[in-house]
């Protein structure tokens, strides 16, 4: 039987992760690059589903139950990032656009995409930021 604490903490992560999970669907459909979405559910969407499976731990009554919940937490931690980077990693090799409002592109000039190697050493010239020159349109002298 579950003591009130837990049925309180159990329900506070259900609830949490269920923000976070409609955040990250929100996250999706709003924002206007593959970059950034994919941002937005890698972070929100593991989190949330990280909350949820916390309450699962919280409330089980069996060890079993919340060994695997907690296994369950820990995959999707260590999963996420590695998937979400090897997503924007691909997007960005086949050349997917950047959001317009997009003011630095720090892998431009760095990777090359025939050898897929990432250097520290520009090949190519990087994209400029508006207004960083002396004059405000060109870079510094």
């Amino acid at each position: 039987m579950m003591s009130i604490v837990q049925e309180l903490a159990s329900a506070a992560l259900l609830i949490i992760g269920t923000l976070l999970l409609v955040l990250a669907g929100i996250g999706i459909v709003r924002m206007p690059d593959i970059f950034l979405r994919m941002s937005a559910a890698s972070k929100a969407s593991s989190l949330g589903a990280g909350c949820i499976l916390l309450a699962v731990a919280v409330s089980a009554a069996e060890i079993a139950i919340t060994v695997r919940a907690i296994a369950g937490v820990l995959f999707l931690f260590l999963t996420t990032p590695v998937a979400a980077h090897m997503i924007g990693r691909a997007a960005y090799m086949i050349g997917v656009p950047l959001w317009k409002g997009t003011v630095v592109d720090d892998l431009r000039g760095h990777y090359d995409t025939r050898r897929h190697t990432l250097s520290s050493v520009e090949h190519v010239k990087p994209r400029m930021q508006r207004g960083t020159g002396p004059l405000g349109d060109e870079p510094g002298a």
